[in-house]
C-alpha cells in the first residue's frame, strides 16, 4: 500500500499558490472549554499538523479511491475518501484521553460499495428533498428524477454523494487538510448547468473539523450542499445516542407533511418535542414523535449580518466528549433514523426552489456559493 505524508515542513509562497491553499479566513469560534479541552489533548502527537494519503480500493470499473488521514497534532484525527468527498471517521480523546471513532462509518471500500446511508458523504446537488422532483427558473421547468417517491432527494441516485472527486492535500496555517473537486455536468439528474464544487475538510489546531464549499455554475442552477455524518460520540460501537445531549440555536422548525415536503409554515418549536432550546436528552420525547425519531429542519437562529454562528452542541456525559456545530446555513436538519447516530446536517431549508418565502438556493453564472460549517471538538470535566 502506498502511502504518502504531509508533515509540518515550512510551506513556501510558491507552493501555497501552487497548492490552492489560499481559502479565506475564518471568524474565530469561541471556546467555552478551552481548559478542559488542553487537559486532555494537549501534548499529544508533538510533531503538529499531518496529512497522509493512501489508496483504499478501487471502484468495479478500475477507478482508484484514495484516503486522506488529517491529524492536528494534538489527538483529533480525520478520514476522508475520495469516494463522495466522505468524511470516513473522526477520532477524538474521551475525558481519560481514549482516542475513539466519533462517528458511524465502514471499514471498507467494498462495504460502502453495497450500499449505506450516506455515512459521511457530501451530498448535492441539493441535499434534502425538492417536492415534485421539478422547479422553475426563469420561466424554464426542469423535471428531476424522481427517487424518492414522486419527489427528489439527495440529488437523486447518482448523487455526489456516489461519484469520485478528485483530492489533494493541505498542510497550511496550523491546521491539516484535504481539497476535493467535482465537475457535475449539465443535465446530471435533470439539473441545468455544468457546476464545479470544492469541499475543503480542515483539523486545526484549536480542535475544529472546517468544511468549506464552494461552487460555480455556467447557467442558473440550485444548490444545497451539506456534509452526511453520523455522530456519536460515545466512542463505544453498538450504544445509541439518546443519552447524548442536544441544545439547538432555533426557536422554529419548519413542518412537513407525510414525505417530509415542508408546507411552508414556519413554526415555534416551543411545546414541543423538537423544543432543544434548552440541553435535553435526545431521547427524552422522541417517543412523543409519530415517527419515533427526528427527521426534522430547523430554522437557525441569525443575528442580522452574522454569518458564521452556533447551531448546535452536544454533549455524550458518560465520554465527557462534546461537539459544538458553527455554521453559516439558515437551516440544519436533525436526524435520528437508526438511533445509533445522530446527523446534524447544516443546509438551505428542504424545497426552497419552490418556496419563494424561503432563502434562496438557486446560483447564477458569475456567482459563487459559499458555505461554511466548523465542528468543535471538546472535553467536558
Amino acid at each position: 500500500m502506498t502511502r504518502i505524508t504531509l508533515g509540518p515542513a515550512p510551506v513556501s509562497p510558491l507552493m501555497l499558490v501552487l497548492m490552492g491553499l489560499a481559502t479565506r479566513a475564518l471568524p474565530a469560534v469561541p471556546d467555552p472549554s478551552a481548559a478542559a479541552v488542553s487537559a486532555v489533548f494537549a501534548g499529544r502527537q508533538p510533531s503538529g499538523p499531518q496529512v497522509q494519503k493512501e489508496s483504499f480500493g478501487r471502484l468495479p470499473d478500475g477507478q482508484a479511491v484514495d484516503l486522506f488521514t488529517l491529524r492536528n497534532g494534538r489527538g483529533l484525527e480525520a478520514q476522508v475518501m475520495t469516494l463522495g468527498a466522505t468524511l470516513v471517521t473522526v477520532r477524538a480523546p474521551d475525558r481519560a484521553g481514549k482516542v475513539q471513532p466519533v462517528t458511524l462509518y465502514k471499514r471498507s471500500l467494498d462495504e460502502y460499495l453495497k450500499g449505506h446511508p450516506l455515512l459521511g458523504s457530501i451530498v448535492g446537488r441539493y441535499a434534502n428533498r425538492i417536492a415534485g422532483a421539478r422547479f422553475v427558473i426563469d420561466g424554464v421547468p426542469y423535471a428531476l428524477e424522481a427517487n424518492a417517491g414522486k419527489h427528489h432527494i439527495h440529488g437523486g441516485r447518482r448523487g455526489f454523494q456516489w461519484l469520485l472527486w478528485q483530492a489533494e492535500p493541505l498542510l497550511v496555517a496550523r491546521s491539516a487538510g484535504v481539497r476535493l473537486q467535482l465537475v457535475s455536468p449539465d443535465g446530471q439528474a435533470g439539473y441545468p448547468g455544468t457546476l464545479r464544487t470544492t469541499v475543503v475538510y480542515r483539523l486545526t489546531e484549536d480542535n475544529e473539523l472546517v468544511m468549506d464549499y464552494t461552487a460555480t455554475t455556467d447557467k442558473p442552477t440550485h444548490v444545497n450542499l451539506t456534509n452526511h455524518a453520523y455522530w456519536n460520540l460515545t466512542g463505544t460501537e453498538g450504544a445509541d445516542v439518546l443519552g447524548h445531549i442536544l441544545q439547538v440555536e432555533a426557536d422554529h422548525y419548519l413542518p412537513a407533511d407525510e414525505a417530509l415536503i415542508p408546507t411552508g409554515e414556519i413554526r415555534s418549536v416551543h411545546g414541543t418535542p423538537l423544543d432543544f432550546t434548552r440541553p435535553v436528552a435526545i431521547g427524552a420525547r422522541v417517543d412523543q414523535l409519530a415517527r419515533k425519531y427526528y427527521d426534522d429542519c430547523f430554522v437557525l437562529r441569525k443575528k442580522p449580518g452574522e454569518e458564521l454562528s452556533l447551531a448546535a452542541r452536544l454533549v455524550e456525559p458518560r465520554s465527557g466528549r462534546t461537539m459544538e456545530v458553527w455554521t453559516t446555513q439558515p437551516g440544519m436538519q436533525l436526524y435520528t433514523g437508526n438511533r445509533f447516530g445522530v446527523c446534524l446536517e447544516t443546509q438551505h431549508y428542504p424545497d426552497s426552489p419552490n418556496k419563494p418565502a424561503f432563502p434562496s438556493t438557486l446560483l447564477r453564472p458569475g456567482q459563487t456559493y459559499r458555505q461554511t460549517t466548523v465542528h468543535k471538538f471538546g472535553i467536558q470535566p
